[in-house]
Formats: structure tokens, sequence, C-alpha cells
């Protein structure tokens, strides 16, 4: 009988479950259409690949060294932003939904590992950086073509995202310090 009752005071004294709590914490799955979406976008973006290398690939007689050195950095574009794409989905849904509980497989990304919210921001600013490098070679390369309003805005802004980068990563420096203090106090 005490054995009994000690286990009645048992599950009374377990913290319940609120209701609120649980659809809060369930509401992480309203992103997965979201993530869903990506992968059809990604798709998209393969689609344009292959017909952007066909158009260069049957434009390759008439075209001119510069021509061919502006399609390529275009499909190299889209591969970064393809990139950028498997780096949200995959990390995004990792960190804010569910693990994908991929630890076995071998081609898992070393960077999923150790991904969360901190990692994915520094490495999809390091994308957007080198999409924005992209970008910014072709307008050179293609300078005379384009307005120098257009190129000195494009300038602009890469550099905007480099101080982003910059600044996400000293607050992540910062961040990881404060940690590492209290860790060991």
């Amino acid at each position: 009988m005490q054995d009994q009752q000690h286990v009645q005071r048992q599950i009374q004294a377990e913290p319940r479950k609120s209701l609120l709590g649980q659809v809060i914490f369930s509401s992480r799955w309203l992103q997965l259409p979201i993530y869903l979406g990506l992968i059809v976008v990604q798709g998209v973006y393969a689609w344009k690949f292959l017909a952007q290398l066909w158009e260069l690939l049957e434009g390759l007689n008439h075209l001119t060294e510069t021509d061919i050195m502006l399609a390529v950095l275009g499909l190299i574009d889209v591969v970064m932003i393809a990139n950028l794409l498997v780096m949200v989905t995959v990390g995004g849904y990792e960190t804010f939904v569910s693990r994908l509980r991929i630890d076995s497989h071998p081609d898992q990304p070393e960077w999923l590992d150790h991904v969360n919210a901190s990692v994915l921001k520094v490495k999809l600013s390091m994308a957007i950086i080198s999409i924005s490098s992209i970008h910014l070679l072709q307008t050179f390369i293609n300078a005379s073509r384009i307005d120098e309003h257009t190129i000195k805005w494009q300038l602009f802004l890469h550099l905007a995202f480099l101080l982003s980068a910059a600044a996400i990563a000293y607050t992540d420096k910062l961040l990881a310090g404060t940690t590492a203090h209290h860790q060991r106090d």
C-alpha cells in the first residue's frame, strides 16, 4: 500500500505538460511545407542550370571569350545558390524542426554534425558573400555595358554583406566567450 502511495506521489510530482507548451512546440512542424518548397526551388535551379548549360553549348561557336566567361560565372552562380538552398533546407530543418537521423549515412555532410543556429548564420553569410562576389565579378567583366551607378550600388551592397558577416562573426565570438565563461563558473 505504501508503495502505491509513493508511486502516486511521484506521478503527481512530475511536471505536467501544458497543452499550450505542446502546441507551441508542435508549431515547428509548420515549417515543413517551407522546407519542402525549398526542395522544389532546388529543382527549379537544377532546370535553370541545365538550360543555361545547353544555351552555352549551342552558342559555343559564335560566343566571345568574355561571353563564355560570363556564361560560366552564371552557371557557378546557379550552383552557389543551389548550395545555399541545401544549407538552409538541411541545416534549418535539423536545427528548427526535427533531427534528420542520418548519422550513419556515408554522404552526411561534415558540417551537419555541429550545426546550430549560429553555425548556420555564419555559413549562410559566407554563401551570400560568395554569390555576391560572383555577381560583382560578372559586373566588372561586363563593365563596359553597365552604367556606373549600377556598379557602385553592387559594390556598396557587397561591402554591406561583408560588414554584416564580420558583425555576425564578431557577435558569435562574443557569445561563445560568454558561454564558455559561464560554463567554467
